[in-house]
């Protein structure tokens, strides 16, 4: 009987330190012990990881916990919970911001068409009053959008968002779609799922992206890239998917890990050494 080969540790396709995991969801209850999952991220080369709050209470319960060098937040409200989008919640949110100087960006936000939990109005109004808040703020939106892409374009531009700095997380998409955003001044963020042979369109897209447009995330504890593919994510994993998105670009992977997290560095308005500025 044939045994499969088993799979490579992370750390034998680590590259060098300066990758940046854009998207991560290490609070809750997901992980063991979130600190040595930072640990195996460092030894892979991973020097900076945006851990994604999902509403102001979510921030609150575990903020603390994170405030270790490295590590930059984001803080949103999810479409899932577009209901929870109420004037209290945007008033802590935007206390949030003001406080803490590693809070980066608003996200993720956005549409959901595809188990439309709350109704599209709901969902619009909800992205729409946290785009307000990114705006007064100042700061970067991150865009969560399932089969709802014309409709996100539009708010988006509605809203004044065009050559402002907005990321399309996990991206998974075709070539079509990845220029018209580039074209609006905006960035890409490349997940797990590009390492997946049959996803054609994904790969297509990413080989003939412009090189400064694109940024890599793990979403984890989901999207695990070849050959971790549905086990849980963590952002150790993300060597695999540059390693994979250099392969289809036909570039060296050191180039890219440094050039996307250069790229991701200069979105967040991060620092190389801690991922955060400042750090209160």
């Amino acid at each position: 009987m044939s045994r499969k080969a088993p799979r490579p540790a992370p750390e034998a396709a680590a590259l060098p330190p300066g990758g940046v995991d854009t998207h991560a969801h290490l609070d809750g209850d997901r992980y063991e012990d979130p600190l040595l999952v930072l640990e195996r991220a460092r030894a892979c080369g991973v020097s900076a990881v945006g851990n994604v709050f999902l509403g102001p209470a979510a921030y609150a319960a575990d903020h603390a916990r994170f405030r270790v060098p490295g590590v930059f937040f984001l803080l949103g409200i999810h479409p899932y919970e577009a209901d929870q989008a109420t004037p209290d919640a945007l008033a802590a949110m935007e206390a949030a911001f003001r406080e803490d100087s590693r809070l980066r960006a608003v996200g993720e936000i956005g549409l959901d068409y595809h188990y439309d939990f709350h109704p599209r109005a709901v969902q619009q109004d909800a992205l729409c009053r946290q785009l307000e808040l990114a705006l007064r703020l100042d700061v970067p939106v991150v865009i969560h959008s399932r089969e709802a892409e014309d409709d996100t374009l539009a708010i988006l531009e509605r809203m004044g968002l065009t050559h402002r700095p907005v990321l399309w997380h996990c991206f998974g998409l075709g070539a079509d779609w990845a220029a018209e955003i580039v074209r609006r001044g905006w960035i890409l963020s490349i997940p797990g799922p590009v390492t997946f042979p049959k996803n054609h369109a994904l790969r297509a897209a990413v080989a003939g992206l412009p090189p400064d447009s694109f940024v890599l995330e793990t979403d984890c504890p989901y999207l695990a890239p070849e050959p971790y593919r549905g086990q849980r994510n963590e952002p150790a994993l993300l060597v695999f998917t540059a390693r994979e998105v250099a392969r289809l670009r036909g570039e060296d992977p050191a180039l890219v890990w440094r050039r996307c997290g250069a790229t991701a560095r200069r979105f967040f308005g991060i620092q190389e050494e801690t991922g955060a500025e400042g750090g209160k």
